[in-house]
């Protein structure tokens, strides 16, 4: 399959090859399935399309019929694996304060994964998500996702260090022990958001200074790549509109006092790329709709709430005009068609 869109380092499959042998399969095979090249995994910083991680990681546990194999890929890795960003996270004074300068410079290793910290008192909620792909099971991406922050947070903590929840929404495995035994604590699924619940104190708690010099040469670098990188409105606008559905406040006026514009700049510069502001939001929607509806088992009720509607009669209304059927109905015919995926016996 030929994928377009978002780039990623190809770091974020370090260890796959190695991982897919020791479990009896061809690494290779699954590689050029979602049209990618061997060759191409070789250097970390070599750019590859995120969908197509994406959907190599669905296809690679489905086959080997390894419900964990994202876990597994997390297990081995080291905070060095994020590259140049690496050097400014283990010199920043607290583990709490590397976080929120991994948010400045996450575009750079993942322009797909968004994460917010939010501060509950004596308790640091981390969620994390990803933009949604449509047509594109998201689960091992976002296990990979949740598994790696739980490693570095690891060794900007403690080596033995847990968190006190660990947060799904995707439905569980048939067998959560691995799970279990990755994170050494119960996890739950069918959540409302991806991530962590951390004992505040854990995070605020001071980390010995290093080389001021190499994390000055370093920021540098980071900033710089940072202003070479253009985002257009529309991937700009996908991210706020996923980041404040879920909060019901999700306008096209919201939306722009983030941005500090008015609302008619919005408009134009939305116009400008063949966008409207509605139009994303119903995108956004359907993606995040068909997630929840596949993924899980979340009450509709629910589902409503995240997707930023009243209730589930109007996530209902708004699913037939988009659709053509009802929520249940598009779930059942989703969960029949995973069913009969042929991929498991490639």
């Amino acid at each position: 399959m030929k994928h377009v869109g978002r780039l990623i380092r190809s770091a974020s499959l370090s260890g796959y090859v190695e991982l897919v042998q020791s479990l009896g399969r061809d690494p290779n095979a699954f590689i050029r399935t979602v049209g990618l090249q061997a060759r191409l995994l070789e250097n970390p910083e070599t750019l590859i399309p995120g969908d197509a991680v994406r959907e190599l990681l669905e296809i690679t546990a489905r086959a080997t019929r390894t419900e964990d194999f994202a876990l597994r890929l997390a297990a081995h890795r080291r905070l060095s694996a994020l590259g140049p960003i690496s050097v400014v996270l283990r010199e920043e004074p607290t583990p709490l304060a590397a976080l929120d300068t991994l948010g400045r410079y996450l575009k750079l290793v993942n322009a797909s994964l968004i994460f917010r910290l939010e501060d509950a008192g004596d308790m640091i909620i981390l969620r994390e998500d990803l933009l949604p792909s449509p047509g594109l099971p998201m689960r091992q991406s976002m296990e990979l996702a949740v598994g790696i922050m739980f490693r570095i947070l690891r060794e900007l903590i403690d080596p033995n260090w847990r968190p006190l929840q660990v947060c799904f929404t995707h439905r569980p495995p048939a067998d959560v022990s691995a799970h279990r035994a990755f994170f050494n604590r119960s996890v739950k699924f069918n959540q409302d958001f991806n991530g962590l619940v951390c004992v505040a104190a854990d995070l605020r708690k001071p980390r010995t200074a290093g080389d001021e010099g190499a994390t000055r040469f370093a920021r540098e670098y980071l900033d710089a790549a940072l202003r070479d990188r253009g985002e257009s409105m529309r991937e700009t606008c996908r991210e706020l509109i996923l980041a404040l559905l879920s909060g019901g406040g999700c306008t096209a006026q919201e939306v722009a006092r983030h941005l500090r514009i008015d609302r008619r700049t919005l408009h134009r510069r939305l116009d400008a790329e063949g966008l409207t502001f509605s139009g994303l939001l119903d995108q956004v929607r359907s993606d995040l709709a068909k997630r929840h509806l596949r993924d899980s088992d979340l009450p509709l009720g629910e589902v409503a709430e995240l997707l930023g509607f009243s209730g589930p009669s109007s996530l209902s209304h708004w699913f037939r005009k988009q659709f053509g059927c009802t929520p249940s109905q598009w779930s059942r015919h989703a969960v029949g068609t995973a069913t009969q995926d042929p991929v498991g016996t490639f």
